[in-house]
């Protein structure tokens, strides 16, 4: 029953960041140099603990408020990349300062579907994921605060 709780749990929050574009969203390449000291606000994203090194892994930010996280279609900035290693690093620009929460998708064989059994995800302030929070934890556990510069934070990726 847990396991099955546990499997639910990561299924939501793999479709929450496997929606389609809409409106707002916008797709960018991994700028690394968009990172450096002086520039920002930005997040420094790195990503440790990919299973493998195929496929494809999808960052995305949302506005860290309860309205936009995770909500379909809300995401501000999406990078779409092939894996390159079992750890990856991501520049995210963010538009001004505030609260932001970031969302990862390991899409393990790059089919661009969301099988849960094989992919990987991942948020900012890496909150547990179990059959209380049903796979879409609180903006709350999630939100960070971005400023001017660049904030780097670590994601840990889990998988079933």
């Amino acid at each position: 029953m847990l396991k099955f709780a546990v499997l639910t749990a990561l299924s939501t929050a793999l479709l929450a960041t496997a929606a389609p574009a809409y409106a707002g969203g916008k797709k960018i390449g991994n700028d690394l140099a968009k990172c450096r000291t002086g520039n920002g606000p930005a997040v420094l994203v790195k990503v440790n603990g990919l299973k493998a090194s195929t496929g494809k892994i999808r960052v995305q930010s949302y506005r860290g408020t309860k309205s936009e996280w995770l909500k379909k279609g809300r995401w501000l900035h999406r990078i779409d990349i092939p894996v390159t290693g079992r750890n990856m690093t991501f520049c995210m620009p963010i538009d001004q300062a505030g609260t932001y929460g970031i969302a990862v998708r390991h899409d393990i064989n790059g089919n661009g579907k969301t099988e849960i059994s094989k992919d990987g995800g991942g948020m900012s302030n890496n909150p547990s994921i179990n059959i209380f929070n049903l796979g879409k934890p609180s903006y709350k556990k999630t939100a960070i605060a971005v400023g001017n510069n660049v904030k780097s934070i670590n994601i840990r990726m889990r998988y079933m």
